[in-house]
Order: C-alpha cells, then structure tokens, then sequence
C-alpha cells in the first residue's frame, strides 16, 4: 500500500546537553492511527563514500506525533542520506524510502514542519 502522512525531518535545533545546534532526524505521523513496529534503516553515501547502516525501531509511534530517530553530523549532509522506512497500521505493512540529495539539508532549505512548530528539511 501506499505511504500516506509520514514523513521525515531534519532540524537544526539547539542541544541544552552539548551546547551546540544539531541536525536531528525525526519520523512524523500525521495520520489519525498509530503505527506499529516502525523500523527506520538510515545509509548515507557518495560516489566515494559510504556510512555505517543505522537502525532505530519505535514499537509505536501515535497518531499525530513525532519522534527523534538519530542526530546527523555535519560530515554527513555532504553526501546523499537515505531513510528507509517501515511499520505496521492495521495489520498491513508499509514501506516508504525517503532521499536528501547531497547538500539539501541547509539553512536555506528549511520550511514550517507539520506537528512539530519548528523550521527543517522535509521529504514526505
């Protein structure tokens, strides 16, 4: 089936912990269900480049929420960065594959994020 009213973010916002500002990652749900069992498998790569495989599972992400599923490093946003995506809603699996090109993730690119109240990249 197809993935409707999730997607991905990545904000800058600011860390209280480390003192610094931070890209993080988020799985939003804005569909008025819960998803279950959600497993976000993310990769960056390049021509010449290739990060480790980083997996996060939320076993359930209510409707009309969002979580943090990882923090990008600086060194990544360079190069392109993969989110694949699957859960559960209503005993059907879903699947959904979410791309930022190279240098997409930026100042200049960020927008409103739905749920959130914060500014960031968005790929639904």
């Amino acid at each position: 089936p197809e993935v409707k009213d999730v997607s991905i973010a990545i904000v800058h916002e600011y860390s209280d912990t480390y003192n610094t500002h931070d890209w993080n990652a988020y799985i939003i749900n804005e569909k008025s269900v819960d998803l279950e069992m959600v497993i976000v498998v993310t990769k960056g790569y390049s021509e010449d480049k290739e990060t480790a495989t980083f997996r996060k599972k939320i076993e359930v992400l209510p409707a009309k929420s969002f979580a943090k599923t990882e923090m990008l490093l600086e060194d990544v946003l360079s190069i392109n960065n993969v989110f694949n995506l699957t859960f559960f809603q209503n005993n059907s699996l879903f699947e959904k594959s979410f791309e930022f090109r190279k240098n997409s993730i930026n100042e200049m690119a960020l927008q409103k994020i739905p749920l959130m109240n914060i500014k960031g990249v968005l790929r639904s």
